[in-house]
C-alpha cells in the first residue's frame, strides 16, 4: 500500500512525495541541503526513475534514471551548452548532441565515459569535421564543408539520511571543448518530436 508524506533529512533537504515501505515512490520532490537544488518527477524504491533534477547553479537534467545515475535517454544544460541524446550509468554515452546555445558549435556522435569516443561531426560556424575522437581528442582530419554529416547508427547497447543533492554533482564531466547533440538520430528513433 502506498502512502504519501513528507520527510526531512539531517543536512537541511526534504522529500515529499509518495512513500511505499519506508522510501520514496510515486511521484515527489526532493530538495537538497537548505532547500537547494531539486529532482522533482517519479520514484521507485527510493530512486527517481523519470524527472528533472535542478543544481543550485541552475544547472538541469532532464530524463530516466537508473539506480540514482542518469541512465537511459535525457538532456542536460549547463550554461550555454546542451547535451540531448543517451545516457550510461551516469555518463553521456552511447551516441548524442552537444550544442552550444550561444555559438551554434555542435558535435553530434558517439560518446564512451561522458567523452567524444568514435565517430562524429563536429559542426562550426565557419566550417566542419567529419572524422573519429578517441577519449575526446578529434583524430581525423576536417572535411572543410560548411556542415559534415556521418550516416552511422549505434550498435544496440536509495533514498538515505542524506538528501538527492548530495548523491549528484553538477561538476561532474563539465562540458568538453565541442558540443554534442543527438537529435538527427532521436528524430530517426521517435524520441524527439519534429
Amino acid at each position: 500500500m502506498s502512502t504519501g508524506g513528507r520527510f526531512d533529512f539531517d543536512d537541511g533537504g526534504s522529500y515529499c512525495g509518495g512513500w511505499e515501505q519506508g522510501e520514496a515512490h510515486g511521484r515527489g520532490v526532493c530538495t537538497g541541503p537548505q532547500g537547494q537544488g531539486e529532482c522533482a518527477g517519479a520514484w521507485s524504491h527510493g530512486f527517481e526513475v523519470l524527472g528533472v533534477y535542478t543544481w543550485p547553479s541552475g544547472y538541469s537534467y532532464q530524463g530516466t534514471w537508473a539506480q540514482g545515475k542518469r541512465h537511459g535517454i535525457g538532456v542536460e544544460s549547463k550554461g550555454r551548452w546542451e547535451y540531448r541524446g543517451e545516457w550510461t550509468q551516469g555518463f553521456k554515452g552511447h551516441y548524442g548532441q552537444l550544442e552550444s546555445t550561444a555559438s551554434g558549435a555542435r558535435y553530434e556522435g558517439t560518446w564512451s565515459n561522458g567523452l567524444q569516443d568514435g565517430y562524429g561531426t563536429e559542426t562550426y560556424s565557419v566550417g566542419g569535421s567529419l572524422g573519429q575522437w578517441l577519449g575526446g581528442v578529434h583524430t581525423a582530419e576536417a572535411c572543410g564543408k560548411e556542415v559534415c554529416r556521418l550516416a552511422w547508427r549505434p550498435s544496440s547497447s536509495s533514498l538515505s539520511q542524506t538528501s538527492i543533492s548530495s548523491l549528484r554533482s553538477e561538476h561532474s564531466h563539465g562540458p568538453p571543448a565541442v558540443l554534442e547533440d543527438n537529435t538527427a538520430y532521436a528524430h530517426r528513433q521517435g524520441w524527439w518530436p519534429g
